[in-house]
């Protein structure tokens, strides 16, 4: 293995390659889900890998690989994506990436004889299609053609004619010959800054549960309609708001969050009752029990306020995952990996969602979290530093060399 001040070089060269794709004029990167950024995000990969003289190829949905061995034995997956939120920063998904050619660079110069690939997945964030983990979910099974088939770009193209045009498939074969799968990420919140902790050994993947909500109420003069007669959209939505944080405070014990994230108030004029208001909802936990306590308290929510302020809750569902468990196994080795390394760790969940979810479907599934300045993420202030990513890969390093 190189030395420490190598590996750090080696890993400021490789994020050096990535570090103006898709850059903004507001100092973040877009790289949306299957663009032509996204694209150029994947070429870069794929010539990193070549540098090395390691193995490259694209599947049957634009994924891709860098791999030692590309023969049908079993192999360990190290996985992430490239893709980012608008706006958003330089080390969500990236590191994983990155991590994964530094492991393959230590595995090829102590000739440790282990089938190792590391796979760099298209669209895992929901900011293009409105749907995350695309690229990992076609290929395990998560999700199938009529789950995409529909879905169309923030600039207006189907998923079926960007498919068409790359000679891609919404119908993949399954992957294959995948004995565990490994990944990398920056934790995305602050308990490890906060807890100076090195590394953290995740249990659970948060499941997400999202809906649109529409409020309907009646859009009058604001001078000419009394208060007792009026059918506010925005008051009922801003009641519904305070009453879903309420439902996300009472089940924080079981680690559930609430969050509305978007509303959109119309005709959103000054002198105009509100008279229809649209709201994204966002709830996530890993208690599927939980979930369901703050499912039926919105609904109940929503029927009460309906009836107390006369208005109309619309409600649909746009997408829901069960929470998922990491393997038991993977994590107490990757803790023991830890303790030996004496790389700080510690064992928790995680609130947001990753390829890894979708993995869990085919091979035993473990990530190793490293910390962010402030937890920052999707943000152009997100940061991370190069030697928390080679704490992580070492971790993981430790854990293959004791898989052979």
């Amino acid at each position: 293995m190189a030395s420490r001040r190598e590996d750090v070089q080696y890993l400021e060269y490789i994020f050096s390659q990535f570090y103006d794709i898709g850059v903004n004029s507001y100092g973040g990167v877009t790289r949306l889900g299957y663009t032509k950024i996204e694209d150029e995000m994947h070429d870069m990969f794929k010539d990193l890998g070549e540098e090395e003289n390691l193995h490259t190829y694209i599947d049957e949905v634009g994924n891709t690989f860098v791999a030692n061995d590309i023969s049908n034995k079993e192999y360990y997956l190290i996985g992430s994506h490239l893709d980012s939120v608008v706006n958003g920063g330089r080390y969500d998904g990236v590191v994983g990436v990155l991590a994964g050619l530094l492991i393959l660079n230590w595995a090829k110069n102590d000739n440790l004889d282990i089938p190792i690939r590391v796979g760099a997945f298209r669209c895992e964030e929901s900011s293009n299609f409105g749907k995350c983990t695309i690229g990992s979910g076609l290929i395990t099974g998560e999700l199938k053609r009529d789950d995409v088939k529909g879905l169309v770009s923030k600039t207006g193209r189907s998923i079926i004619e960007i498919f068409n045009s790359k000679g891609y498939n919404l119908s993949p074969k399954k992957i294959e010959n995948v004995k565990q799968y490994l990944e990398l990420h920056i934790e995305q919140g602050k308990v490890l800054e906060e807890y100076d902790i090195k590394a953290g050994i995740v249990t659970h993947i948060a499941g997400p549960r999202r809906f649109e909500i529409c409020i309907y109420g009646e859009a009058e003069h604001s001078g000419a309609t009394p208060m007792d007669m009026r059918s506010d959209a925005l008051c009922a939505a801003s009641e519904f708001v305070l009453e879903l944080e309420k439902l996300g405070r009472k089940e924080a014990h079981r680690k559930s969050v609430t969050t509305v994230g978007v509303l959109n108030n119309n005709p959103n004029v000054l002198n105009v009752i509100p008279g229809e208001v649209n709201l994204g909802i966002d709830i996530r936990g890993i208690d599927i029990n939980s979930l369901d306590e703050i499912e039926n308290g919105m609904n109940e929510a929503m029927k009460r306020i309906s009836k107390e302020r006369n208005v109309k809750f619309f409600l649909q569902s746009t997408g829901r995952f069960d929470p998922v468990k990491m393997s038991t196994h993977m994590q107490k080795k990757l803790s023991e990996c830890s303790e030996k390394l004496r790389i700080s760790h510690k064992v928790m969940p995680s609130g947001a969602g990753h390829d890894a979810m979708a993995f869990t479907r085919v091979c035993d599934t473990a990530m190793v979290f490293i910390p962010c300045y402030k937890g920052i993420s999707h943000n152009k202030s997100e940061f991370s530093s190069l030697l928390s990513i080679y704490d992580g890969a070492k971790i993981i390093y430790e854990y293959l060399k004791g898989e052979k």
